[in-house]
């Protein structure tokens, strides 16, 4: 007879590590991690997850991890003109530049502290069973067999688990980011400079390194300079605002460069009977929004307080989960299109001219 568990959280990113951590004390819970992990572009966290840590009892435990803290943004947007924007003045304080891949350790050792228990494995099988669904997980100590009454998918923008589960995923734009990494860098400020064909991103990283990222469309000509590092680099010399982070790190021979999708997407359903998708599985973020952490950290939570529920059987625990990342994507879509909206001098330009067609 195959083990019985609460839930298997598939994916252990911040968005299923946060789910898990949650939901752990009190239930049955396998964390099942591939342990692939990439080099990531950069990755910050805004102010207000100050708030969701706090509120699962994190925040003490990940100020000592002492990552970089994150002061503000300096931008050119909508003028030649450098707008900063000052997060010390807000009611939050500052945000923080992580150390994605030590930040997502911690987070799976809270969960696992907490009572969740680590598998280094893939889900190779899942099906409905009765009220449940029996998994099938194969990884380096061989194939588990195993029913759960409840799966939280937290695979990331393909959605691996939902799609099997009957989601349907749609994409937003065609988004892609060229990306490299250089040496050195200037204080804990983000940069951000639109030009004719998209617009570029620069962040200090840990180790005293900087990131550069450029983002169009993939089927615009520019997408060739992202795809090439001595190209995108030529790319930025001639962009005037970025004059200061050029002069302030190195970006010759980058040790590690890159190009990564960065399209919006939207799964749905989010959430079924018996399941419920996280983070990116459920909603991802254009770039420009810097708020795929934070909401990795929000999902993950809601979706343990849903997904709690519903094993205690509430019926409509999912479906208001589901509902409440509607809404989500709702304000996310106006914010997203009010903000390219503000950038005006390139209206003839393709991927200006789609981004305001899209808004109106």
């Amino acid at each position: 007879m195959s083990p019985e568990v609460d839930v298997v959280v598939v994916g252990g990113g911040p968005a299923g590590a946060v789910a898990a951590l949650n939901l752990a004390p009190g239930r049955r819970l396998l964390l099942v991690e591939r342990r692939e992990r990439a080099v990531r572009v950069g990755e910050s966290l805004l102010p207000a997850a100050r708030r969701l840590l706090v509120d699962m009892g994190l925040f003490a435990a990940f100020e000592r991890e002492g990552h970089a803290p994150w002061y503000g943004n300096t931008s050119c947007w909508g003028s030649d003109a450098v707008e900063e924007l000052d997060f010390l003045r807000g009611p939050d304080g500052p945000g923080w530049h992580l150390d994605r891949a030590r930040f997502e350790t911690w987070l799976q050792c809270e969960a696992v502290a907490r009572g969740a228990r680590l598998v280094h494995a893939a889900a190779d099988h899942v099906a409905p069973a009765g009220p449940g669904w029996r998994v099938v997980l194969r990884g380096p100590g061989g194939v588990l067999h195993l029913h759960a009454r409840a799966l939280i998918d937290a695979g990331g923008r393909c959605s691996p688990l939902s799609r099997r589960l009957g989601g349907g995923r749609s994409r937003d734009d065609r988004l892609v980011c060229g990306w490299l990494h250089g040496e050195g860098g200037g204080p804990g400020l983000t940069t951000l400079v639109a030009e004719p064909d998209g617009w570029w991103y620069s962040a200090p990283l840990p180790g005293e390194r900087q990131v550069l990222a450029f983002h169009t469309d993939a089927d615009l000509p520019a997408a060739r300079d992202a795809r090439d590092p001595v190209r995108l680099l030529a790319r930025a010399a001639d962009v005037p605002g970025l004059a200061p982070v050029l002069a302030g790190a190195r970006f010759s021979a980058p040790p590690a460069a890159g190009l990564a999708l960065a399209h919006g997407t939207v799964l749905a359903p989010p959430a079924g009977p018996g399941w419920a998708a996280v983070g990116d599985a459920a909603l991802a973020f254009d770039p420009l929004a810097s708020q795929g952490l934070f909401h990795a950290l929000y999902t993950g939570l809601a979706a343990a307080e849903a997904m709690s529920r519903h094993l205690d059987g509430a019926p409509h625990a999912l479906a208001e989960y589901a509902q409440q990342l509607d809404r989500v994507r709702a304000a996310y879509v106006r914010h997203r299109d009010d903000t390219y909206c503000r950038e005006q001098r390139w209206p003839d330009r393709p991927f200006w001219a789609r981004r305001h067609a899209r808004a109106a």
